[in-house]
């Protein structure tokens, strides 16, 4: 039998035991309590936690994450912490919400049901799952499968669809140069009727209910693809606030969804739609915006005066994510108002989206 250890997490009271040869977030995960948490891998710092009692072992980690000085002063990454004692941990970031909303996280088999071309470098697949998932709008799934050549691969992947459909999980992948998921999705490596195993749910970039103040969704690329969830599933909420959802691409080329999208606001008179395109210089039939789309993000937030009020859900890659924090924080955003995926070009497990 497996020696196991108990993990006390303080401020807010919350015990769990981990295993032998187990980091202290997965210990989590696979008892339902969600930490704060972002690449899973020692890279992004955000389950940065101060050890306050107890022994530990670190796996190998970035010191961008974590750098020697808070190593010496007791820091730590849950993400790479194994346990040799029991332990009490100090939380430097959380949220009561997310705290309440935790979804254990468990192992599902599952299948590709279809695969769709919905730009040059965007594809969009669908996964059946053996059993009903439980997940929150934003969330995202650690997927695995094994390419014709025998090679697996693991890649994390936003849900698309709502949380209602639980049984049919779909996605919006993009086509990176080097990205051996996307890649083998376009080469035939990974075709439908592919057999997967999925893990999750993970993420605290989802939904928050019963929030007032507009509703703010910022997309690029396949960053579509938490945000179309999070705004499908907040208008099936019934709930009322108005929704700005704005999406970058480069061309109209790279625009998808525009017929679900034209539906969508012509059912829901509180949702305005504000695609950018950032290389639309040549375009004389473009009557939309221009320029990257955090300056769109800026000039509406500043037109609507919302000085901080409402809630952002922005997903995308890291330079949108980069460009668009400051532009919040000067429009009077407070950090517990802000809710980011920023996407990788992935290295092991971390969102490649």
């Amino acid at each position: 039998m497996s020696e196991t250890h108990t993990v006390r997490l303080s401020p807010v009271g919350v015990e769990f035991d981990v295993e032998h040869g187990e980091t202290v977030l997965n210990a989590a995960f696979r008892q339902g309590i969600a930490l704060p948490h972002g690449c899973k891998e020692g890279q992004c710092s955000a389950c940065k936690s101060v050890l306050l009692e107890g022994e530990v072992d670190m796996l190998k980690y970035s010191t961008f994450a974590l750098n020697d000085m808070e190593k010496e002063s007791g820091h730590v990454l849950l993400c790479r912490c194994i346990a040799f004692s029991d332990l009490e941990v100090e939380l430097l970031n959380y949220d009561e919400e997310i705290l309440a909303k935790a979804i254990a996280v468990k192992t599902y088999k599952g299948r590709i049901a279809r695969i769709e071309q919905l730009t040059h470098d965007i594809r969009g697949i669908e996964i059946e799952l053996g059993s009903p998932m439980k997940f929150w709008a934003g969330q995202y799934v650690d997927i695995t499968v094994t390419t014709q050549k025998g090679e697996t691969i693991t890649r994390s992947f936003s849900m698309a669809n709502t949380p209602d459909q639980t049984e049919k999980l779909s996605f919006i992948i993009k086509k990176y140069p080097e990205g051996k998921f996307s890649g083998e999705l376009d080469s035939g490596g990974i075709k439908a009727g592919a057999e997967v195993t999925v893990v999750g749910p993970y993420g605290t970039c989802f939904r928050r209910d019963e929030r007032q103040g507009p509703l703010i969704l910022v997309g690029a690329g396949s960053g579509m693809s938490p945000i179309w969830s999070i705004l499908n599933d907040h208008l099936k909420s019934g709930e009322k606030r108005p929704v700005y959802f704005f999406y970058g691409a480069r061309t109209r080329n790279d625009l998808f969804y525009l017929d679900r999208i034209a539906e969508l606001v012509g059912n829901h008179s509180d949702v305005t739609f504000i695609p950018v395109l950032s290389h639309a210089n040549d375009d004389a039939e473009w009557q939309g915006e221009r320029g990257f789309v955090h300056q769109s993000v800026d000039a509406k937030l500043k037109q609507l005066a919302v000085d901080g009020q409402g809630d952002v859900h922005a997903c995308g890659p890291p330079p949108m994510i980069d460009a668009l924090q400051p532009v919040l924080f000067m429009n009077g955003f407070e950090t517990e108002r802000i809710f980011f995926d920023k996407f990788t070009t992935s290295a092991g497990a971390t969102p490649a989206h």
